[in-house]
């Protein structure tokens, strides 16, 4: 039996955190939906990332938090422009030069180590493998860091070492073949790696999760596929390629919370406590919630997010607090991070509004969660930037 829990703005309050504990953190809109269990509250840290004097961020798609406490990021630098990037022509004296696509910062926010870019794939058959457009970013356990994309004919997700070693892929870039294909991608938003099992939200083009064994040396083989609900993914694929536009379009005839299929962006796909795995159906502003098990995976619950949102739609990254007690949901429309009781997914309360100011998002895109139960959060479209929440305790 299907089980439906819909995340509502109604009976939000408008809550304002204490003044600030240092002169770098910053109040952030935050609201209460429930009285039954304490809130996490975050401040925004206005000085964090520390980014050289000579570099400003693009589009930042991409973001993981590794096991070492480092974060990564994945950004665009193709959506900046020739006035961002005075450094490179001499046609600025101090701002900005090039970034790379790939940033690892330390905890403080300082850039450590910088690669990426077609130099860093090979190329097969004639087609260089770096995405077009990059999206996805995780890192797993051996600090290995994954890369997907959702620009022309990035139909493949790959695999690096820290340093930037090409270590293998799933997928082939300019190639495609649907939903059921064992072994092709279609514009893969997304990929978790854990104990040699990589799943990919795939994503963009296709409508599904599919799961392949990492055998090492860069051979992966075919383990299992689903769609929405766990059934077979019959949703209709994007036929051609993808373009922001679409993201705000309305040809799918709108969220359907309910519906039997994944919506046109299958957005995420978060390993959580208890071998649950957590897909981010974007369009149709919901995270589905299964379980992992020994023949497969059991379909456990449907949480929707702000279900009546057009536009972005909401659901697009999926985080969750040390102790495994809450769950944390990016909605891009809203500009806001909800806050869920994981035991229910009942929702508590959220922080952030539509804004550029610290605390404020712009095209909310992914999210990821420290040792500490911080929260880095990144922004696409015009947002192209990467900020620090930190924990600072609870609303009682």
């Amino acid at each position: 039996m299907r089980r439906l829990t819909n995340l509502l703005f109604a009976g939000a309050v408008a809550f304002l955190g204490t003044p600030a504990a240092a002169e770098t953190l910053v109040d952030v809109t935050s609201s209460r939906v429930s009285e039954a269990h304490p809130v996490p509250v975050f401040k925004a840290d206005a000085a964090w990332p520390r980014l050289p004097e000579d570099q400003m961020l693009g589009q930042v798609s991409g973001l993981a938090v590794a096991p070492d406490g480092h974060i990564w990021l994945t950004q665009r630098p193709h959506s900046l422009g020739a006035t961002d990037l005075g450094l490179d022509s001499n046609e600025a004296l101090a701002c900005c030069r090039t970034p790379s696509p790939v940033l690892r910062l330390d905890p403080e926010g300082r850039i450590v180590a910088e690669w990426g870019g077609p130099e860093s794939a090979p190329t097969i058959n004639g087609v260089n493998q770096w995405p077009a457009n990059t999206h996805g970013l995780f890192v797993d356990d051996g600090g290995n860091v994954w890369i997907g994309g959702n620009g022309a004919g990035d139909h493949a997700a790959l695999k690096f070492s820290p340093e930037g070693e090409y270590l293998g892929q799933v997928g082939l870039r300019e190639q495609t073949d649907g939903n059921f294909s064992e072994s092709l991608l279609g514009l893969p938003a997304d990929i978790s790696s854990a104990q040699g099992s990589v799943l990919v939200a795939d994503g963009y083009a296709n409508k599904r999760v599919i799961e392949f064994l990492d055998e090492g040396d860069g051979a992966f083989a075919f383990e299992q596929l689903f769609g929405a609900w766990g059934e077979p993914p019959m949703a209709p694929v994007r036929e051609g390629d993808f373009d922001q536009s679409q993201a705000t379009s309305t040809g799918d005839g709108g969220p359907q919370p309910e519906g039997e299929n994944f919506g046109d962006i299958v957005h995420c796909v978060v390993r959580g406590p208890d071998d649950t795995i957590y897909v981010c159906d974007r369009r149709n502003n919901r995270v589905q919630i299964f379980r992992e098990t020994a023949e497969g995976v059991d379909f456990v619950q449907n949480v929707v997010i702000a279900g009546e949102s057009g536009g972005t739609r909401t659901a697009t990254d999926v985080g969750f607090s040390p102790d495994g007690k809450y769950v944390y949901v990016a909605d891009m429309m809203n500009g806001r991070v909800w806050i869920l009781l994981r035991e229910t997914h009942e929702v508590l309360g959220s922080f952030g509004k539509n804004g550029r100011y610290p605390g404020e998002f712009i095209w909310l895109h992914s999210l990821d969660v420290d040792a500490e139960g911080n929260i880095y959060t990144s922004e696409v479209n015009t947002g192209r930037r990467v900020q620090k929440f930190v924990m600072t305790g609870f609303m009682d």
